[in-house]
């Protein structure tokens, strides 16, 4: 029996599954997204971009012209109250450095550059408008139910608006979330370690706005934030992790959290968008079965302090999408997405170490207190702060490139976004990677090199520019932005390094 056949389906509409579905569609192959939510949910989600994060937006022409929320403006008392909880004895704040961004809530790192404060769902709108404009179908309100697969095809079952179905896929992507059915239904193990803690992010109404100065407060038994206009809170006890995830979330228990955590008896009056979260720390032991891959949080869950989820997602959907296609085009063999999980499963798993050390930093107690006061004069002096932002926010990759030989300083790296001049004026490196190809940057005219990467220009863009401080004569950048080869290498290394990532020009791969 013949099913509705999609060349590759992606399970989950989120800004990963989102971002993956518009990598493989850039290259001209069709794909299917299945969300099982019917829109776009708004509650309390990640509320910014960092780190590498913000790069790859960039390099994709993503929110554009989009600046961090606008925050009501303040009144002067409100103020008085920001700064006089500054310096009680047991706020987080004031920031050590302006622009600081926060470790196990210690107020020290310095980002290469400012952080994107704005919604998820805004995130998720924006690649929504691209995904339409790729002609990605994305069908909302379709739940998956059974995974199936063979050595040519997956079998999904769905049950959709209009009752159950059964389509047929040559890839499936996972982008489901933390409690992936694609995951479980494709027999990929997930080890970890289960949560310790329980905590709320909510937005709601109280009966007395002074109850607590606003902040970011250590508490004997947890972490209190409270930020007003309109007031918005998170709180997180050591107590063990809830018991049930999936209950129903009662004003009266985030009001006994806030309770505890503040020593107060305020009253929640009304809660308007609220969620539970723990720090279950787990990652799939493999992100490719077969024809089955993982992405994002269907391939690791961990914490969420310092926002490292959707940097973390967002990376495994760059690397993959590109990969995705050109195994979908035919272009190169299916081992080639063996790198994936090569290459993102360490990332993923150095993350889940950090935030597990973010979380032990972050326990009350004296024994603590003693080790983040001497973290604290460790993240002072500028090496060790550089070196724990460059692994928090992901700066620190470095893949290997399958050629010793290559010895410039950037193989295997993420490219800077160089200036360049054109003929037609300036340009940035990040903008000439929209299109999402791979790019062979001539900085040397060297036009051997142009000319040997001819018989790929299907797949990857030749550009001639000049770079004042060009950090090589020749650079060959994949499409997720990884320096690939250089010079001094020769041209034989070059084309080695075009047929090993982006296969043989002008016929199909065999298997």
């Amino acid at each position: 029996m013949a099913y509705p056949h999609a060349q590759v389906a992606v399970v989950g509409a989120g800004p990963v599954g989102l971002m993956l579905a518009c990598e493989v569609a850039l290259h001209g192959v069709p794909v299917v997204v299945l969300e099982r939510l019917p829109a776009i949910e708004w509650r309390p989600k990640a509320e910014g971009i960092t780190g590498r994060a913000i790069d790859i937006m960039d390099r994709r022409g993503l929110m554009i012209g989009v600046t961090e929320a606008p925050a009501a403006p303040l009144t002067p008392e409100q103020q008085a109250r920001i700064t006089e909880g500054e310096r009680r004895p047991d706020s987080l704040l004031p920031k050590a450095f302006p622009g600081a961004r926060h470790f196990a809530t210690m107020f020290l790192l310095r980002p290469e550059s400012p952080d994107l404060l704005v919604p998820q769902q805004l995130l998720e709108e924006d690649l929504a408008r691209r995904a339409a404009d790729l002609g990605i179908e994305v069908r909302r309100g379709h739940t998956v139910t059974g995974v199936t697969q063979d050595d040519d095809r997956v079998r999904l079952d769905v049950d959709g608006p209009d009752g159950p179905y059964r389509m047929e896929a040559e890839w499936l992507a996972g982008c489901d979330g933390g409690r992936s059915l694609v995951r479980k239904l494709s027999g990929i193990a997930f080890p970890g370690t289960d949560g310790v803690t329980a905590g709320y992010r909510a937005f709601a109404e109280i009966d007395d706005p002074e109850f607590h100065l606003p902040g970011w407060f250590r508490k004997d038994a947890g972490l209190l934030v409270y930020e007003e206009g309109p007031p918005r809170f998170i709180t997180l006890e050591f107590d063990g992790p809830p018991a049930n995830r999936d209950a129903p979330i009662t004003l009266e228990e985030f009001q006994e959290s806030l309770r505890r955590l503040s020593g107060t008896k305020v009253t929640v009056t009304e809660v308007k968008k609220i969620t539970r979260f723990t720090d279950n720390a787990r990652q799939a032991e493999t992100y490719r079965s077969g024809r089955v891959l993982l992405a994002g949080d269907a391939a690791h869950v961990h914490s969420h302090w310092s926002g490292p989820g959707l940097r973390l997602g967002l990376g495994d959907a760059l690397n993959l999408g590109w990969k995705l296609a050109a195994v979908a085009r035919g272009w190169c063999r299916e081992d080639l997405l063996d790198t994936y999980t090569s290459e993102r499963h360490p990332i993923g798993e150095q993350t889940l170490e950090i935030q597990r050390a973010s979380i032990a930093l972050m326990r009350p107690g004296p024994y603590v207190d003693a080790l983040r006061r001497l973290l604290t004069e460790l993240l002072l002096r500028d090496e060790a702060n550089r070196q724990l932002t460059s692994l928090v926010d992901d700066l620190h990759i470095s893949y290997d490139m399958g050629d010793p030989s290559l010895t410039g300083p950037l193989v295997g790296r993420y490219s800077p976004d160089l200036r360049l001049r054109r003929a037609g004026g300036p340009v940035r490196l990040a903008e000439l990677q929209r299109t999402g190809r791979a790019l062979l940057l001539d900085l040397g005219a060297a036009p051997e090199l142009r000319a040997l990467a001819g018989p790929w220009a299907d797949r990857v863009d030749v550009v001639t520019a000049e770079c004042a401080e060009a950090p090589a004569d020749a650079l060959l950048i994949r499409p997720d932005g990884f320096v690939a080869w250089s010079t001094p290498a020769g041209p034989a290394s070059l084309r080695d390094a075009l047929t090993r990532w982006f296969g043989r020009p002008g016929q199909e791969a065999s298997r």
